[in-house]
């Protein structure tokens, strides 16, 4: 399978520049993530096709959210094995990454990924996404905040809304039924100075889901976000 020809594809429909150096930068990236799951639990998905399409192309159409292609800033929470945060990056070089993930293991992966396929301007914390957000130096600092994690949307928007700029965004991967989440959260987002924007359908052969955009209007008050446990256990209503 052409895997290069794929990618291609997908990213001039989204009016994305790709080309060989972009795509050998993802083969790396792959190889080095089948590598590291040997070792440590990265992915479930570990057959070069499915890594291609389900976490390659899945993320670049985080791109499908247009405004993005004109951020500066980006902040990945909780991003795991770099999803979408290193695929955003190979795909737009000039943008400056931060990826955020709680357990050293992960982070030490990122870092290998970042040094091997020769990317700039991007940051490897490790961290929770709670403690980094009330520094001065990270707080509603992003133009974008993503996230790719599993939680509730109630949660993350209290993760992620206070890293974001007035003006910027929080962008959440969510599943294909987000409907209930979106309802049951819309509410906490206003309290934490934002409000949902857009539901954009990201259909194919390969997945369904959603990208859910939240815009930040006003400043996040200093009291969120809460500890972790708080948020978790107690999700703002």
């Amino acid at each position: 399978m052409n895997y290069f020809d794929i990618m291609d594809s997908v990213c001039k429909d989204m009016g994305l520049n790709f080309n060989q150096e972009k795509y050998n930068k993802f083969i790396k990236y792959k190889d080095i993530l089948k590598l590291w799951n040997e070792k440590m639990n990265l992915t479930a998905i570990i057959d070069d096709e499915d890594i291609i399409k389900k976490h390659f192309i899945d993320s670049i159409k985080i791109f499908k959210f247009f405004p993005l292609k004109d951020a500066y800033s980006i902040i990945d929470v909780g991003s795991g094995a770099g999803f979408p945060g290193i695929p955003i990056k190979i795909i737009k070089p000039e943008v400056k990454l931060i990826l955020l993930d709680s357990l050293s293991k992960r982070i030490n992966f990122l870092n290998q990924v970042v040094l091997s396929i020769k990317l700039n301007d991007v940051t490897c914390i490790h961290g929770r996404a709670e403690d980094f957000s009330k520094k001065i130096e990270y707080r509603e600092k992003f133009d974008v905040a993503v996230s790719r994690a599993v939680a509730n949307l109630t949660v993350l928007s209290e993760f992620c809304i206070p890293y974001i700029k007035i003006g910027g965004y929080f962008i959440a991967m969510k599943g294909p039924s987000v409907e209930n989440e979106i309802m049951e959260s819309k509410n906490a987002i206003n309290i934490l100075g934002g409000k949902i924007e857009d539901i954009i359908k990201i259909e194919d052969d390969e997945f369904n889901h959603n990208l859910v955009i939240v815009k930040k209007t006003t400043h996040t008050s200093s009291k969120y976000p809460r500890k972790s446990g708080r948020v978790s256990k107690n999700p703002l209503r």
